[in-house]
């Protein structure tokens, strides 16, 4: 049982944040005296290891919760709190010994695995609501913040391309290109490669946009998908994407996952430009 003025020392070589979270948790089912938590994270050296045991010792009342991954660290902790009758608690050590057990394979041994895994979606969920954000030249600040900025005439998959470049985590915005309106200034400040126009054929546009105009009940006939509207709307992009110098993009019969495979090659591999 824990008693009155009792200290847990939380020792990791990672954050920490799961031991002292379980600690925690425990502490919370007892209701005897107050409990401080001392949480040490990136302990990834002996002698470290071996200033806070030492460090400990001074305290009465103390116990020290770790997880650490790395073998030699955990015998050091184990054998000197021993000496010095410090009680421990490994979090992680039975789990993984458990899943050792079950699944015939061993740890991997490497501190912070989980928060690389953390990292990795927390920066596809700001991806996510980066483009969400900044969808369709909602806000054209978002130009100079963007990993990419896709260009092109209404329905030539901006949106869906953004988002699934989006789940790959960079930061993808798109502006659409409207002859009547003149494209924002940043465009004409972004570095060489960081816009990627999008074409497409006029006949699969004007396809596309009829059945659009469909879904929403609009009669087929209406100027958005006229063929001389689409010449119209596609030679502006064209004369403006070759006035940003961007490499361009036909997404006529593509899929959203083949043309954002072709946009990561221009990305990593400075791939240009692609009838």
């Amino acid at each position: 049982m824990i008693i009155n003025n009792t200290i847990v020392y939380v020792i990791s070589d990672s954050l920490g944040e799961t031991a002292e979270f379980v600690a925690r948790a425990a502490v919370s089912q007892f209701k005897c005296g107050t409990t401080e938590f001392r949480r040490i994270p990136y302990v990834t050296t002996e002698d470290h290891l071996l200033e806070i045991i030492e460090e400990v010792s001074r305290f009465p009342n103390t116990i020290i919760a770790y997880t650490l991954v790395v073998e030699s660290l955990k015998k050091l902790l184990e054998q000197e709190s021993a000496k010095r009758n410090i009680a421990t608690v490994d979090v992680l050590g039975p789990m993984m010994k458990v899943i050792s057990e079950v699944t015939g394979h061993q740890p991997h041994g490497e501190p912070g695995l989980v928060h690389k895994m953390d990292d990795d979606y927390f920066r596809k969920i700001e991806a996510i609501e980066f483009a969400v954000k900044y969808d369709d030249g909602k806000d054209p600040r978002g130009i100079m913040h963007a990993d990419i900025v896709l260009i092109g005439v209404s329905r030539t998959s901006k949106t869906p391309l953004c988002m699934y470049l989006a789940h790959k985590r960079i930061k993808a915005t798109n502006i659409p290109l409207v002859p009547e309106v003149s494209p924002p200034e940043e465009l004409f400040k972004l570095p060489h490669g960081k816009i990627i126009g999008l074409k497409i054929r006029p006949n699969m546009l004007n396809e596309i946009r009829t059945e659009r105009l469909k879904t929403m009940g609009l009669m087929s006939s209406a100027d958005y998908a006229s063929i001389e509207r689409i010449l119209n709307e596609l030679d502006y992009a064209e004369e403006l994407m070759k006035k940003l110098g961007c490499p361009v993009l036909d997404v006529s019969n593509r899929a959203i996952e083949e043309t954002a495979s072709k946009i990561l090659k221009i990305m990593y591999r400075g791939d240009q430009f692609e009838k």
